[in-house]
């Protein structure tokens, strides 16, 4: 009996333990989950849409604008506040290219990820980009500036357009005043506006390079006083370039038509001074870039620019302007060589060639943009 008692207290407290430990398990046991478990979402960044190499437009409809400079921020907000107030300036046209001047040490490829990023967000056609490394721009903490090419709405240039190589003037030293170097170029683009038939006053872009930006002040008043109506940029190319110098180049509105285009004035070997281009449809390209530092490889570029040309519907023997940005002087010889083989040496483009800082990739030679008939 005894043992009997024992056992069934034993018992007794065994089973209050046990549910004991059952109750305290059901309190803190989790939650049970829901019925429809929610599945993770994951998140795809996308990545920027490719530019366009080549856009058409009317030449009769080309409007150009150049967008203020800042020095707030970091390179990325300073490339949205420029195309934010280009869009402010060209009130919503079509922009049909840019051509970005990036000084300093931010990466320049962010302008082309966020140019796509932009226009992609905000419906409007991508434009083809020009992009080069600078060596300075005329404001502290300045990183970049925009030069634009706008389709109009209206007719803006009913005769078409006339496109002036850049005039060089250079000091043999690297710290001669570059104001009288600016004289200089502004006394050799006037000739090239009178041979044009063309005044100051239809000047409608301006863009100086110059070797320093030390007392620009003097320089810019010069270039306004000049071209009243023209929408002016000045970029120093190099930082540390090995002599002064000074070269500006010039976009004006005819007064009369000039037919389909002709090239005047030798402007060196391979060069013209003056492209004119009448009415009708002409192509601009985006910066073509040469990979390497041999005349292959300059061949090469010029041989992706004629195929880009011949599949929107044009071709080298159409360039009526090219603009090289080599990095070395030895570049830019073998491009002076190699261009007499893709373009008529009877009657080659205006242009504009000089050294510049850097380009978008480390291995890059030169890079070269084209304005084309169609």
């Amino acid at each position: 009996m005894r043992f009997e008692r024992l056992w069934r207290r034993w018992v007794i407290a065994w089973g209050a333990t046990a549910c004991g430990f059952l109750a305290l398990t059901a309190v803190r046991a989790p939650a049970a989950p829901p019925q429809k478990a929610r599945e993770d979402q994951s998140q795809t960044l996308q990545l920027p849409q490719e530019l366009p190499p080549v856009v058409e437009g009317d030449i009769r409809r080309l409007a150009f604008y150049v967008t203020p400079l800042s020095g707030k921020g970091l390179l990325s907000q300073q490339i949205r506040d420029a195309v934010r107030e280009l869009d402010r300036q060209t009130g919503g046209d079509s922009v049909l290219k840019i051509r970005a001047f990036v000084a300093g040490s931010g990466d320049v490829r962010r302008v082309r990820d966020l140019v796509s990023q932009i226009y992609t967000q905000h419906r409007k056609p991508l434009p083809v980009l020009s992009l080069i490394r600078s060596g300075g721009l005329p404001l502290e903490g300045a990183q970049v500036v925009l030069e634009a090419v706008a389709a109009s709405r209206r007719v803006v240039n009913p005769n078409g357009l006339a496109f002036l190589s850049a005039q060089v003037a250079e000091s043999p030293g690297p710290i001669a005043p570059i104001a009288g170097l600016v004289a200089h170029s502004l006394d050799a683009l006037r000739e090239s506006l009178h041979a044009a038939g063309t005044s100051s006053g239809d000047v409608v872009r301006v863009t100086c390079f110059v070797s320093s930006l030390a007392g620009l002040a003097s320089s810019r008043a010069l270039v306004e006083r000049e071209f009243p109506h023209a929408a002016a940029s000045f970029v120093q190319p190099q930082r540390a370039p090995a002599a002064a110098m000074a070269a500006c180049e010039a976009v004006v509105r005819l007064h009369d038509d000039p037919g389909p285009w002709r090239v005047s004035q030798a402007g060196g070997p391979g060069q013209s001074r003056i492209a004119l281009v009448g009415a009708g449809r002409v192509l601009l390209t985006g910066t073509q870039v040469s990979f390497g530092f041999e005349p292959a490889d300059t061949r090469l570029a010029f041989e992706r620019l004629r195929k880009e040309l011949e599949q929107a519907g044009s071709s080298l023997g159409n360039v009526v302007f090219a603009q090289y940005y080599p990095l070395a002087e030895s570049i830019a010889g073998q491009i002076r060589t190699v261009r007499q083989e893709f373009f008529n040496p009877a009657s080659p483009p205006a242009g504009s060639m000089l050294l510049f800082e850097g380009l978008t990739s480390m291995d890059a030679g030169f890079a070269v943009d084209v304005v084309a008939v169609k």
